[in-house]
C-alpha cells in the first residue's frame, strides 16, 4: 500500500504463495481490502494490521476480486475454474452462490447494483447475473440473464468498468467496447491509433496490440482507457 499524496510506501502484506491478481478496497469499510492470487486463496486484509484477517479458498487460481458497493457484507471473485464465487463474508464458510456459465477463465466481476455481477471472461463474453436468484444453499442455478459479445478477448485481461448501467472493456482488436446493461450488443466502441512506443509515430502494424484497462470517471461520461503500449486516451460517450 501507498500514501498516494507523498508517493511513499506504508505496508507490504507477504502471504500470498504465488502471484496476486487483484486488490479491492471495501468502501463500506475503506481500512478493510481484499486480495486474489495464483495461490487459490482470496485474503481479506486491514490496513491497520500486518497479517490477514481471514482467507477464502478457491478450487483454482483467483484471478479477480470484488466487494460489492451496495452490502458491506458481499465480495465477488473469478476463477481459472470458469466460475464466479459470492461470499457472504459475515457466513465465510461456504459461497453464497457459485455463478457457471462461461467457458474459459473469469477476468474480472463488477457489481452493476445490489443484485447484479457482471463478469468478464477470456470466452469472448461478459455475462449479467441475478443474484436473487441464486439458492440460499450455495448451489448453482441458471442466474445468468445476459451475455454480451462483439468484442475481443481470448488471452489477455482487457480491462472492465461499469457506471450506471454503462459497460466498458477492452479488447484484443485494440479497441474500447461499451455495452449498456439490458443491450447484448455494443453500443459504440473506439479503436486505438497504433503508435510506435519508442518514437511516438503513427504506424501501420498493430502487433497484437490490445487495451489492457478501463475505468469511468464516477458521476460522468468520461471513461479512460490504456492499451498494451503504453497509450492512454480520454474518451466521452456521447
Amino acid at each position: 500500500t501507498w500514501d498516494a499524496g507523498t508517493g511513499q510506501g506504508l505496508c507490504q502484506y507477504n502471504e500470498h504463495q504465488k502471484r496476486a491478481w487483484s486488490v479491492d478496497f471495501s468502501q463500506a469499510d475503506p481500512t478493510k481490502f481484499a486480495s486474489g492470487s495464483d495461490d487459490c486463496s482470496v485474503k481479506l486484509w486491514s490496513i491497520n494490521e500486518k497479517s490477514s484477517l481471514g482467507t477464502l479458498w478457491s478450487p483454482a487460481n483467483v484471478c479477480c476480486v470484488q466487494f460489492s458497493s451496495f452490502s458491506p457484507h458481499l465480495l465477488a471473485f473469478g476463477s481459472a475454474d470458469y466460475k464466479v464465487y459470492c461470499y457472504d463474508l459475515r457466513h465465510s464458510r461456504i459461497p453464497l452462490c457459485t455463478l457457471a456459465a462461461h467457458e474459459k477463465t473469469v477476468s474480472y466481476v463488477k457489481f452493476l447494483d445490489s443484485n447484479t455481477l457482471l463478469s468478464a471472461s477470456t470466452d469472448n463474453t461478459l455475462k449479467s447475473w441475478d443474484l436473487k436468484k441464486t439458492y440460499s444453499d450455495g448451489s448453482t442455478t441458471n442466474t445468468c440473464c445476459l451475455t454480451f459479445s462483439g468484442h475481443k478477448n481470448e488471452k489477455n485481461f482487457v480491462g472492465l468498468t461499469v457506471l450506471d448501467g454503462y459497460i466498458a472493456c477492452g479488447s484484443e482488436t485494440n479497441e474500447v467496447y461499451c455495452y449498456y446493461r439490458s443491450l447484448p450488443m455494443p453500443i459504440t466502441s473506439y479503436k486505438f491509433g497504433s503508435v510506435d512506443p519508442i518514437s511516438g509515430h503513427q504506424t501501420g502494424d498493430e502487433n497484437g496490440q490490445f487495451v489492457s484497462s478501463v475505468c469511468w470517471r464516477q458521476k460522468s461520461n468520461m471513461l479512460v482507457a490504456a492499451n498494451s503500449t503504453g497509450s492512454i486516451e480520454l474518451l466521452k460517450l456521447v
